[in-house]
């Protein structure tokens, strides 16, 4: 690469960050519905890193943690990974009225992982022009570094970067934090902002 997918400039880092306020925004209003109380959703950090470098800024690689897989089909080969922190997956379910590590547990972390995929593609989509759909998703848990290799080693074109969206998500004061990941084919994410206007 002729530049390090770190090296953003402000103007795209704030062009990420409003992709994801829009998305979070989204998100919280869909998953209030949901759980019939208050979410609120922030997005404290967005960036892209190189694939070695996005495994480490999730978390510590040999922690355990819930995987949200979903493929998306369209006009980018693309893979969104949400990743749960095991105690972040716990509170979540608990949210929920359900317990964490059953069937009813783990089929609320797809439901909410497809909610929070679904809001930001959703916005990707409308600031780029780019046609996305979500397929149904998948759950894996895993130590993390496992769950990114098993994801990586699905991918039928080869994925340089991730687009992260660090996300604290909040209902009625009691939160949890997690991490969506777009792993696009290589060259995804710097399509992603040309087509945002903010090329690279």
């Amino acid at each position: 690469m002729s530049q390090s997918m770190t090296d953003l400039s402000s103007l795209q880092l704030d062009a990420l960050r409003e992709l994801a306020n829009i998305g979070s925004g989204t998100a919280g209003t869909a998953l209030s519905q949901l759980v019939g109380r208050s979410v609120d959703i922030s997005v404290p950090n967005a960036s892209v890193l190189d694939l070695a470098d996005a495994v480490d800024a999730v978390g510590p690689a040999e922690s355990e943690a819930t995987g949200i897989v979903i493929p998306l089909e369209g006009e980018m080969d693309a893979v969104v990974l949400l990743l749960f922190p095991v105690e972040g997956a716990g509170v979540l379910c608990g949210m929920l009225g359900v317990e964490a590590g059953t069937e009813d547990g783990t089929s609320a972390l797809r439901e909410i992982g497809n909610i929070l995929s679904a809001s930001y593609i959703g916005s990707l989509t409308a600031m780029t022009g780019l046609d996305l759909d979500l397929t149904p998703p998948q759950d894996v848990t895993d130590m993390l570094a496992a769950i990114v290799a098993t994801v990586l080693a699905t991918r039928s074109g080869e994925t340089d970067s991730a687009l992260i969206l660090d996300s604290e998500l909040s209902v009625e004061g009691e939160g949890c934090s997690m991490s969506f990941l777009l792993l696009p084919a290589a060259g995804g994410v710097r399509e992603i902002l040309s087509r945002m206007g903010v090329d690279a």
